[in-house]
C-alpha cells in the first residue's frame, strides 16, 4: 500500500480568476476499482472512461467523483476523489512518459498494479495495442468497445494535487448536496459542470480542511472484497 501523504493542496490564485474561467466537473463514480481514476504512484490520472470530461476539462479545473446510489453501494453524496487538473497528455505521451511506467497493469502482481490505467500502446496510424487490463475481456483479449471509447478522446487528465478516499470517503457537507447553496452533485449519468466561482472556492476550502492529500482510502471494490 502506498504511503499516505499530508495535505499540500494549492489554493487557487483569486487574481487569476478575472483572467480565465475555471470549472468544477462532478460525476458519479459507478465503478470504483482504482482504475478510473487511478490514484497511485504519486499521480491521479483519468485515462479511460468519461470521454466528455476528458475532452472538455482544462488545466486548473477540478474533477470531483462522488459515490453511486446503486443497490449494494448507496453512497450518494460521499466523496470518492477530487483532483485539480495539473497536466493534460495525449494517450501516446502517457504511454511513453517514464513517470507513468508503473501505471501499466500487471493483473497478477497486486491490487495496485492490477488497477493500472496506462493500457494503450500506440502502433501508428491510429492503431492501439490494448494491454491485459480491467478494460480487456476476461480472457485478456482486446475489447473493441473499450478501445473505441477510451481512445476516441486522446486526452489524459493528470493531477499531482488530489485526494482519493474511495469507498471510505466522507459525506460531503450539506451545502454541496442536493438542494444545498453550493450544490455540486451530478443528478444524472453524465457530468455536472459548475462555473460559479464561490462554489469552487467553498469546495476548495472544505477539501483543504480535511488536511489530507493523495491516496487516503481504498476503492469501493477493495473494501467489498476486503483487499
Amino acid at each position: 500500500m502506498e504511503r499516505r501523504q499530508k495535505h499540500r493542496f494549492q489554493l487557487h490564485d483569486t487574481h487569476a480568476t478575472n483572467k480565465m474561467t475555471r470549472s468544477l466537473l462532478s460525476y458519479i463514480v459507478r465503478y470504483d476499482s482504482g482504475f478510473a481514476p487511478n490514484p497511485f504512484h504519486g499521480y491521479c490520472t483519468l485515462a479511460t472512461c468519461k470521454p466528455r470530461i476528458r475532452q472538455h476539462a482544462q488545466i486548473g479545473d477540478w474533477i470531483v467523483g462522488t459515490g453511486s446510489n446503486a443497490i449494494g453501494i448507496r453512497r450518494r453524496g460521499n466523496l470518492v476523489y477530487a483532483m485539480r487538473v495539473t497536466e493534460i497528455l495525449s494517450t501516446a505521451e502517457f504511454w511513453h512518459d517514464p513517470r507513468f511506467e508503473k501505471k501499466k497493469p500487471n493483473l497478477f502482481y497486486n491490487w495496485v498494479m492490477a488497477s493500472g490505467d496506462n493500457i494503450y500502446e500506440p502502433l501508428g496510424s491510429g492503431i492501439w495495442r490494448q494491454l491485459n487490463s480491467y478494460h480487456s475481456h476476461e480472457s485478456g483479449s482486446r475489447s473493441e468497445d473499450h478501445v473505441t471509447r477510451d481512445t476516441g478522446v486522446e486526452r489524459i487528465l493528470v493531477s499531482d494535487d488530489f485526494i482519493y478516499v474511495g469507498g471510505e470517503g466522507p459525506l460531503l457537507p450539506a451545502e454541496f448536496l442536493d438542494g444545498g447553496s453550493f450544490e455540486i452533485i451530478c443528478p444524472h449519468r453524465n457530468y455536472r459542470r459548475v462555473r460559479y466561482e464561490p462554489t469552487i472556492v467553498a469546495f476548495e476550502g472544505w477539501i483543504s480542511s480535511l488536511r489530507e492529500f493523495g491516496f487516503q482510502g481504498k476503492p469501493w471494490d477493495w473494501v467489498m472484497r476486503r483487499a
